[in-house]
This record gives C-alpha cells, sequence and structure tokens, in this order.
C-alpha cells in the first residue's frame, strides 16, 4: 500500500494492522497506514480466558485495532482488538479496500502514460491530500461533480486523464451479505465446539462478522463486490457448519437476499 500516514497516530483512533510476531501473553502488529509497531497484550485480544493465542490471531492476517495509548518519547504503542465494534470494523476495512481500489487506478494510468507509479502516486496524492484524509474520498467526489481535480491542484492533463480513469472505474457497486445461524448442543464441551465454529466462520475472511444475538443466535455479515467470491464463502459458512452437526449437535441457517450499494 502506497498510502502512508505520518507521525504517530492518535489515541483512540482505528488502524488497520497486520499481525508479525505472537508471543505466550501478546502479539505485535504492524499498522498499515504507518508503518509503525503495535502492541496487542492478551488482556486486549477476546473477552474471556485464552489458552492459545494462536486461535484468535495469525502472523500475517490483517486485524482491525483501536489504539488504547501511545507513549510518543519511546514510540511504544498499545493496541487493543476486543474494543473495535462491528461498525467500526467494516468501516475501515471499506476504506482500505477503497484506498487499493484508488492507487490501482493510479498504477493502471501511470503504467498507460509509461511513468512510474510511485511518482504519479506522489504527484496526485500531495495534492488531494492536502484537502482530503484518503485520495479515494477525493476521487468520489470528483466522480460526484462536486469538484474536480484542476480544482484541487492538478494540471489541465492530468487532470482529464485521472477524470477519465476514475469515472471508468471507481464507481463500482458493493453488496452487503448477511444471515443467521442458530447453534444447539449438548455435549460436555459445548461451549468450546460453538467457539471453535464460530471462529472458524470469522476466519474465513477479514471482513467477516459473527454477532452474538442470544440463545444460541448468531449475526454473520460481510461485504464483497464479487459476488461468486461471496457465494463460495457462503458455502464455506454451510460447509463449516455440515461438519459441526452430529447426534449431540444441530444447527439452523438462513441468510437474506445481497443488499446492493453504489
Amino acid at each position: 500500500m502506497l498510502y502512508k500516514h505520518q507521525g504517530l497516530p492518535d489515541e483512540g483512533e482505528i488502524v488497520l494492522c497486520r499481525v508479525t510476531k505472537i508471543f505466550p501473553n501478546s502479539v505485535f502488529a504492524q499498522m498499515v497506514e504507518y508503518g509503525d509497531s503495535g502492541m496487542i497484550h492478551i488482556s486486549e485480544i477476546a473477552p474471556g480466558r485464552i489458552r492459545n493465542l494462536r486461535e484468535y490471531v495469525k502472523v500475517g492476517k490483517q486485524i482491525v485495532c483501536v489504539v488504547l495509548r501511545v507513549k510518543t518519547d519511546r514510540g511504544h504503542i498499545d493496541l487493543s482488538l476486543r474494543r473495535v465494534g462491528t461498525g467500526a470494523k467494516l468501516k475501515k476495512l471499506d476504506e482500505m479496500k477503497q484506498e487499493l481500489k484508488a492507487e490501482q487506478i493510479i498504477a493502471n494510468l501511470a503504467k498507460r502514460l509509461k511513468l512510474k507509479t510511485e511518482d504519479l502516486y506522489k504527484t496526485i496524492s500531495s495534492k488531494l491530500l492536502e484537502e482530503y484524509h484518503y485520495v479515494h474520498s477525493a476521487f468520489k467526489e470528483v466522480v460526484a461533480g462536486q469538484t474536480s481535480f484542476e480544482d484541487l491542484g492538478l494540471d489541465a492533463k492530468l487532470s482529464k486523464e485521472l477524470s477519465v480513469a476514475v469515472a471508468e472505474k471507481f464507481k463500482e457497486p458493493v453488496a452487503t451479505f448477511r444471515g443467521e445461524i442458530v447453534l444447539h448442543t449438548y455435549t460436555s464441551n459445548g461451549v468450546e465446539k460453538v467457539k471453535s465454529t464460530l471462529r472458524k466462520i470469522e476466519n474465513l475472511r477479514d471482513d467477516m462478522q459473527v454477532v452474538y444475538l442470544g440463545a444460541g443466535r448468531y449475526k454473520f455479515l460481510f461485504i464483497d463486490k464479487e459476488i461468486k467470491a461471496a457465494e463460495k464463502d457462503i458455502s464455506a459458512i454451510e460447509k463449516i457448519l455440515g461438519k459441526y452437526q452430529d447426534k449431540l449437535s444441530n444447527f439452523t441457517f438462513s441468510r437474506e437476499k445481497a443488499d446492493f450499494d453504489a
């Protein structure tokens, strides 16, 4: 990812991280937008007792955290995974997805103009990020006709090329997929069996959300622009649930119609 923040994050900021190291009582993760690393204490991974951190995170996996504390004198950053709500996580993942999409547009344009991607990105982002937090936010407003690249400081020729590229590629429909799972079991290790099944579903994709509704009911939710890929993940959920069922355990599964949003 080319997009980078300068300095350190603010306390309370939601950040996208990539797990780099796992120790018995802590996890280290690199903040994608900053390049700096932070630490997540075992108590900030998930509620309740954790016996094995690797059941919740793995090296290389992207996770969304909230910044708890920043010690500027030492550059030490404490993060929390469990304190990030569903809405905040989905919002951050969508922001990063949109920003990567904007970077791909710039990369394609650089190739067509026979320029280095990094150089063209610097030319464009240095102007757009003066007014916007993300490059993709500027792209959206240009597509919506609320501003123009020339108004944001780019030269006329580049503005024209970029406007065409953004109009052709940036505005794509995104669908929200959601449904409900009900799990019942009468086995002696029923609690752990349910937790293990839910973790497997959550690990299917970075933006998969599974929320407890009560009485063995859980809501799942994720977003995707590729319908075929999303349907494969829905099928994967059903396969996981199929393995859950036996003489003492059963489930019900239902899904809602995908909700499309441009």
